[in-house]
């Protein structure tokens, strides 16, 4: 297991901003970082309960963004961070846009889709 960032860019009602995501494939949505969301102007649509890895239940808000990667680019719903929170992409992100992550060359790739 490793930790493997990628460099991307989300954009809402007031512009864009460059981030850099923590791939997280156990986290189910990605999460932007308090400053990021306000910046490009993202407001709460929801209120949804999480828990974190330790069992810890919380409250987020989630919204919804779009976001570019160098692999591809589309809506995602996003959980609105706090303060100190570090911007992850989840797996709901890597889905809606048809990437798969690689653990073993830490590479996004794409999914191998089925229609059935």
């Amino acid at each position: 297991m490793g930790i493997t960032y990628i460099q991307g860019e989300v954009e809402g009602p007031l512009g864009r901003q460059n981030v850099e995501f923590l791939i997280d494939s156990g986290a189910t949505y990605s999460l932007l970082p308090l400053n990021v969301w306000k910046a490009i102007g993202l407001k709460p649509k929801r209120t949804l309960d999480f828990r974190l890895a330790d069992g810890t239940a919380i409250k987020r808000d989630v919204s919804e963004c779009y976001i570019i990667l160098p692999q591809g680019e589309g809506h995602t719903p996003v959980i609105l961070g706090e303060e100190y929170d570090e911007a992850l992409l989840g797996v709901v992100t890597l889905e809606i846009l048809g990437l798969v992550f690689n653990p073993f060359n830490r590479t996004l790739q794409p999914m191998k889709l089925l229609l059935v």
